[in-house]
């Protein structure tokens, strides 16, 4: 059997923005320039994996183990842009090798000399560790889909004598940990002041989006009808952050709950994006013609724009934090002063008098003015708290994220249906490579069984395997020969590694680097004993390049991924979840809303590209409606729990929480009863006494204008019944 990658993976995992090789409207020259004039941080990153890479390889030659190329495979699997990464991958490296290794074991005991008992039960295992590995996030998924490809690779490798299985994983195990310990061994001594590092990046990261979204937040204010579009990108970027700042903790080492509060503030910072488009409806919606309020609005823009120096220090921080605390009161002044001024003029009917009406706007505006300051002081708290080591701190925190069932059965069944198909067409054939063929079918449906649109990505992975069979190629046939001692391999073998680390920092080009860097040491397939044989090198190579053929193939014809398809389920989730919002207990939490609705957010915008359609950007429009819809649900519940409004304006609420409860987007009939609700307590508000009963009326209203604005202004997206198609 032809020597194969244990686990070819998700060096991929983090490239979430891939781009074409070449962008419309770039120079020739400009295409090679991350290998001719590379950053210093990727050329960093290439010498050192390449360097690693060599010495587990010499160190695998050194003790004349078999496959010595699988150490320096690993090593490239494993390396990451950052340390944490590197970490954080090799550990769960290990989670999912171990589980591999027991269940190889347990598939070859099971049905030894009975292949169609096994290539069936390989298949539904590793279709289960595909189906659960769609299911969570970061290297957790990366452990899951190694379970099954750890199980797949030494179970067939010990078909030919299954009586060796267990010293086949041993070996398989070996080269495993010989490569983490040399990438994590080299990677350390380059990794100075690794803590500090990583608080630093954290600050800075959080800073940025404290600061884009104070900025777009600021131009909603003003009303600029663009800044409506600018906010919808920040939420992809603040995804990304999210994620990177597990790696963050993972580099601090011992800490506390930085990273949890790290969290936290990325939350509030997405409620803050989402009360400011609320406002922006608010603003269309009610009498702005109101000289108060535009003061008001004027200083927090202001205040908005010069907030991103001030986050720089603790002291400029507290600083911060006391200004902010007096606009809120002022905003709070102004809604006692129109009160007061409202109870004066002892009138009894709010339509009887006009001035009245702006009274109650301004309360209104000033009310959500308020609201929105206090997410901003929220995640400037957790800013501040991420920065520090708190002693006794016990606070946790996590987002949750976008979970479809249906593709991840989707890829369970469709790596299943690949791995069994190639096990009969080794039956078939009698194939003398078809082990190889095999291995690399499980391997690459594993890879990319969980990428969002896997028949893209086979494709550019195969491309970066043919570049590997032509580097390799030149190296077997005409350099390796001459060469009679390490050295010569080493320096044979270092610029083609350097350039496929270079590739790998670069976003167009990076998934193609991800095959080439890892296949290029399994084509040429060093050995103490000689040196790959050209009959055996043609053989290899064209089973695994036939192997990712028939990947991509699979790809293609077993449940091809749709955009669209995937889009209306996403569509039907979020019409579900708009409806369990309404009526779950105990109340859904802020934070789970807002993290489901940003990895949404996140899918569609990967799936855009750089000129969205029509239809893609209604769907953005749409889910950022869904996502503050539902947020003004969740506070309209938690006003309802309060329990401060009399009973005659509780009714109304509740009346909408039950359409929303069966709500289907299909009738209007929702918003209507928004509306509704809106005019009882408008005229409930202008009758109460009690000033502290009038500003939760005014929170209330203020909800349900923007509830019924964004579900008639978006009326066809949330009508599930249907695809969505842009008019």
């Amino acid at each position: 059997m032809p020597s194969l990658p244990v686990f070819l993976l998700d060096r991929i995992g983090p490239l979430r923005h891939l781009r074409p090789l070449r962008r419309p409207g770039e120079q020739q020259s400009g295409r090679l320039r991350w290998l001719f004039a590379p950053s210093l941080p990727a050329l960093g990153f290439a010498v050192r994996t390449t360097a690693a890479a060599l010495i587990a390889l010499i160190i695998a030659l050194w003790m004349e183990l078999d496959d010595p190329q699988w150490a320096a495979m690993t090593v490239w699997i494993v390396a990451q842009g950052s340390r944490g990464e590197s970490i954080s991958k090799a550990k769960w490296r290990l989670v999912g090798t171990a589980i591999g290794v027991v269940m190889s074991i347990t598939l070859i005991s099971a049905f030894i000399q009975q292949a169609w008992l096994f290539f069936p039960a390989l298949g539904i295992w590793v279709g289960l560790c595909c189906t659960l590995a769609t299911l969570v996030r970061n290297f957790r998924s990366y452990a899951l889909v190694l379970a099954g490809y750890t199980c797949a690779i030494i179970a067939i490798g010990a078909i030919p004598n299954p009586a060796n299985v267990f010293m086949t994983a041993m070996s398989r195990a070996t080269y495993i940990v010989l490569g983490i310990t040399c990438e994590s061994v080299l990677a350390g001594l380059f990794a100075h002041n690794l803590a500090a590092t990583a608080r630093r990046n954290i600050r800075d990261k959080l800073r940025t989006a404290l600061g884009n979204v104070s900025g777009s937040v600021s131009s909603l204010l003003s009303g600029d009808d663009e800044a409506l579009v600018r906010s919808r990108a920040m939420f992809g970027p603040i995804l990304s952050i999210n994620d990177q700042i597990e790696f963050s903790e993972v580099e601090m080492g011992p800490h506390g709950h930085e990273g949890d509060h790290a969290r936290a503030a990325l939350a509030a910072v997405s409620v803050l994006l989402s009360r400011g488009l609320g406002m922006a409806v608010r603003l269309q919606y009610v009498e702005t013609d109101q000289p108060v309020f535009r003061a008001t609005a004027a200083r927090v823009s202001a205040f908005l724009n010069a907030l991103p120096p001030q986050l720089e220090t603790d002291d400029t921080v507290q600083a911060l934090l006391e200004n902010l605390r007096l606009i809120r009161a002022e905003c709070r002044q102004q809604i006692v002063d129109a009160l007061t001024t409202e109870i004066s003029m002892q009138q009894v009917r709010v339509q009887d008098n006009p001035e009245i009406q702006a009274l109650l706007d301004g309360r209104i505006l000033h009310n959500a003015l308020d609201e929105l300051l206090g997410e901003l002081e929220q995640a400037i708290r957790e800013y501040d708290a991420s920065q520090h080591f708190i002693r006794g701190d016990h606070f946790h925190f996590r987002l949750q994220s976008h979970v479809d069932k249906r593709e991840a059965l989707y890829n369970g069944i469709r790596a299943a249906v690949a791995i069994t198909s190639a096990g009969l067409v080794w039956e078939v054939t009698a194939w003398s490579a078809g082990l190889g063929f095999i291995t690399f079918v499980a391997i690459v449906c594993g890879l990319f069984a969980t990428r969002e649109n896997p028949v893209v990505a086979t494709t550019q992975f195969m491309v970066g395997s043919l570049w590997a069979a032509l580097v390799s190629f030149f190296l077997v046939f005409v350099v390796l020969p001459t060469q009679e001692n390490y050295e010569m391999l080493v320096a044979s073998l270092a610029l083609p590694m350097i350039a496929g680390g270079l590739a790998s920092r670069n976003a167009g080009t990076a998934l193609h680097a991800a095959a080439y860097t890892l296949l290029l040491p399994n084509f040429v397939h060093p050995f103490n004993q000689g040196r790959e044989n050209e009959i055996a090198w043609f053989n290899t190579t064209a089973a695994i390049l036939l192997g990712v053929a028939f990947a991509v193939i699979m790809f293609r014809a077993v449940m091809p991924f749709s955009s669209a398809a995937e889009r209306w389920r996403m569509r039907r989730t979020l019409l579900r979840d708009l409806r369990t919002l309404a009526s779950a207990e105990p109340i859904p939490l802020n934070q789970n809303w807002i993290g489901r609705n940003i990895d949404r957010f996140a899918r569609l915008i990967r799936h855009a590209g750089p000129t969205p359609s029509p239809t893609i950007e209604g769907c953005l429009q749409g889910t950022l409606a869904a996502m503050t819809i539902g947020l003004n649900i969740i506070r309209l519940r938690n006003l309802l729990e309060r329990n401060q409004i009399p009973r005659s304006a509780r009714r109304p609420i509740e009346v909408v929480m039950a359409r929303m409860s069966r709500f289907t987007g299909k009738y209007g009939r929702t918003a209507q009863s928004a509306r509704l609700a809106t005019s009882t307590l408008r005229r409930i508000e202008a009758m109460e006494p009690n000033i502290t009963t009038r500003i939760e009326l005014t929170r209330a209203i203020a909800y349900l204008i923007v509830v019924s604005h964004e579900l008639d202004a978006n009326a066809v997206f949330l009508d599930a019944s249907k695809p969505y198609r842009a008019a």
